[in-house]
Formats: C-alpha cells, sequence, structure tokens
C-alpha cells in the first residue's frame, strides 16, 4: 500500500470530521480484526431535498487504488440505482471520478459525494452506463420519477 495514499486519506478523514455537509456521511470500513481499512470507504448520501431523491440516503463503498490520489478512487452504489449513469453493477459513471475526464489529485472526498448528491437529480444522458434507467428517463420521465421516489423510500434510515 502506497504511504502517500493512506497519508492523504488520514489527513481527508481528519477533515471530514471537523467539517461535511449535513446528512452525509464517509469512514473508513473496518476490518473483521477490528482495524480500519483507511482504503476502503463506506459513504452515505442523503437525496437533495424538494427532488424526487430525496429522504433516501444512497450507500457508497469508495475503493481507493494505492495510486491515489494520482487516480481516483472506484464509487459503486450498494445496493445499486436505478439511474442512468450508474451501471447495473452499481459503478457510478461521473467525470471527476474517471482519470481519462475530470479527475484532479486535488478532488477531496466532500467534493466527490457532493458531485455524486448532484449527479443524481442531474444526470447526464450524453453518457449513460444503464440503458433501462437512460431509455425511462427520455421516454417515460413521469415513470421513472415514480420509480425513483420508490427507491428513496427503500432507503430512508431507519
Amino acid at each position: 500500500m502506497s504511504n502517500l495514499a493512506q497519508a492523504r486519506l488520514h489527513e481527508e478523514r481528519k477533515q471530514w470530521r471537523k467539517d461535511h455537509p449535513f446528512g452525509f456521511f464517509a469512514k473508513p470500513v473496518k476490518a473483521a480484526d477490528g482495524t480500519l481499512n483507511i482504503m476502503l470507504w463506506e459513504v452515505g448520501i442523503p437525496g437533495k431535498q424538494g427532488t424526487i431523491w430525496d429522504g433516501g440516503v444512497y450507500k457508497v463503498m469508495m475503493t481507493f487504488p494505492d495510486e491515489f490520489p494520482t487516480k481516483p478512487p472506484k464509487c459503486k452504489f450498494d445496493p445499486p440505482l436505478f439511474h442512468p449513469n450508474v451501471y447495473p453493477s452499481g459503478t457510478i459513471c461521473l467525470s471527476i471520478l474517471d482519470e481519462e475526464k475530470n479527475w484532479k489529485p486535488s478532488i477531496t472526498i466532500k467534493q466527490i459525494v457532493l458531485g455524486v448528491q448532484d449527479l443524481l437529480d442531474n444526470p447526464n444522458i450524453g453518457d449513460p452506463a444503464q440503458i433501462d434507467a437512460y431509455q425511462m428517463y427520455k421516454n417515460d420521465k413521469h415513470g421513472y420519477e415514480r420509480k425513483v421516489k420508490q427507491q428513496a423510500v427503500e432507503r430512508r434510515p431507519k
């Protein structure tokens, strides 16, 4: 494991604890032996208030490569979401998470989660990842919104 990646992630964790957006959570995952795996984080992203995503908290697993921050983390909804920019596997298709597009080593975990939250209600239909969600979004907006609102209900914190 890269010392640079670990050092950066420890710093990110410290910053997150000091200042993070309301309703979000982000923390390294605990291994079976109780130690923290700083390279794997569990993140909770609330749906924006007043949108069809409102009320749900969407869990994302962030896996950081040894080359982080040179390379972006892999971000995956768990369970996968019905959304035009989420692959059926749950992997998120977002330009700031793509090293070939807009990834920069200076992007923080806070910026990533806010970007993902924004993507929920503002899909990029120019870069679809899930055909069913993309087609429903384009051709049956009412049906799409109904399905998304149902996801929000299913993902309400208990």
